[in-house]
């Protein structure tokens, strides 16, 4: 009789096969199977890693849960006795699971491997594109309310950059905006990828249009960021769009993206912080973020202070409340030293 952690060893050789039988509403992004919560809602929640050292471990950045995949077994089938939740795991153990090969982002189709780490083919691609100034991608962002965008380096153009479809496999190429995400001394660990319509119409009309490639953790895109100077004032977030949303009325303030809620969590900030603006967006993966980063901050000793928008996230206020309405909502929520160095008059 197998034990609860060799059950769920068992079940991690097979953790692609485990997620599409039990989260069939879900999908493959990248190194992830990616889907709504336990009750197999459709979303981008819930994550199981499907490779490396933490294969077959899953977390949901809504509501705090995670855990092995025996942990999903009895979620996802509503079992209370472990002795169900086991007898269930030997049956789907039991029976033919084919697993196919991974292909060079993790995802389960049959492409040849790649033998180049993600953040080399993350500088690799980065090397392939151009300044954001004239492009698609600027009147991209021109249409989300960034009219300043071309002023930040860890931006740039692609004007072909290849896509596959996660689901099919079919492969083609469009037009992108590319973030740099770097870590604290500049060094450039992946990247960020928006493909874009080539009819000037947002994004491109593809499942996913963002994707991110590389070494996210502790790192991000930064803005305004100096490199190996003491940074005492900063503002950490999640979306690129909602950060460079707040560069646009603080054109001072040294701001991060980290792209996700559970990166945003996970954020290093650097040597010298006194205090750390966490602007999250206004959802439940949000919340977990801000807590998340907060205690990382308040064990370093900084100060974590956080920034609400009135509606979603800072760029739906930016571009449905104007730039006015932006600055006087900030300026009521920063400290008052930070809002008259910071804030226009």
């Amino acid at each position: 009789m197998l034990s609860a952690s060799e059950l769920a060893d068992r079940l991690a050789e097979h953790a692609e096969a485990v997620c599409r039988h039990y989260l069939s509403a879900g999908r493959v992004a990248g190194k992830y199977w990616i889907v709504g919560d336990v009750a197999n809602s459709e979303g981008r929640s819930l994550y199981v890693h499907l490779s490396g050292p933490r294969k077959g471990r899953w977390a949901d950045a809504a509501t705090d849960q995670f855990g092995d995949l025996l942990d999903l077994v009895r979620e996802t089938c509503g079992l209370v006795d472990f002795r169900d939740v086991a007898d269930e795991a030997r049956r789907f153990l039991n029976e033919p699971h084919p697993e196919l090969p991974s292909g060079p982002e993790g995802d389960a189709l049959n492409y040849p491997a790649v033998d180049k780490p993600a953040a080399e083919r993350a500088r690799r691609l980065l090397s392939m594109t151009e300044p954001l100034a004239g492009t698609l991608a600027e009147r991209y962002l021109g249409q989300r309310g960034v009219v300043q965008a071309a002023r930040h380096s860890a931006l740039r153009f692609h004007p072909c950059c290849y896509y596959r479809d996660l689901r099919t496999g079919l492969t083609t190429s469009y037009p992108a905006l590319i973030a740099a995400v770097t870590d604290a001394a500049g060094t450039v660990t992946g990247v960020h990828r928006t493909w874009l319509d080539p009819a000037g119409d947002g994004k491109a009309k593809v499942e996913d249009p963002r994707r991110a490639l590389g070494g996210l953790l502790g790192n991000a895109v930064r803005f305004r960021f100096p490199v190996g100077s003491p940074v005492p004032v900063m503002v950490a977030g999640e979306g690129l769009e909602s950060m460079l949303s707040l560069t646009e009325v603080m054109p001072a303030m040294p701001a991060v993206s980290a792209l996700t809620a559970n990166h945003l969590g996970a954020f290093r900030p650097p040597v010298g912080c006194q205090r750390l603006y966490i602007a999250a967006d206004a959802d439940s993966a949000g919340r977990h973020g801000i807590r998340a980063l907060s205690r990382r901050a308040q064990g370093l000793g900084i100060l974590p202070l956080v920034l609400a928008p009135e509606l979603g996230d800072f760029n739906e206020d930016l571009r449905r409340l104007g730039p006015v309405r932006l600055v006087a909502c900030l300026r009521d929520q920063l400290a008052p030293e930070d809002a008259m160095a910071l804030l226009p008059a």
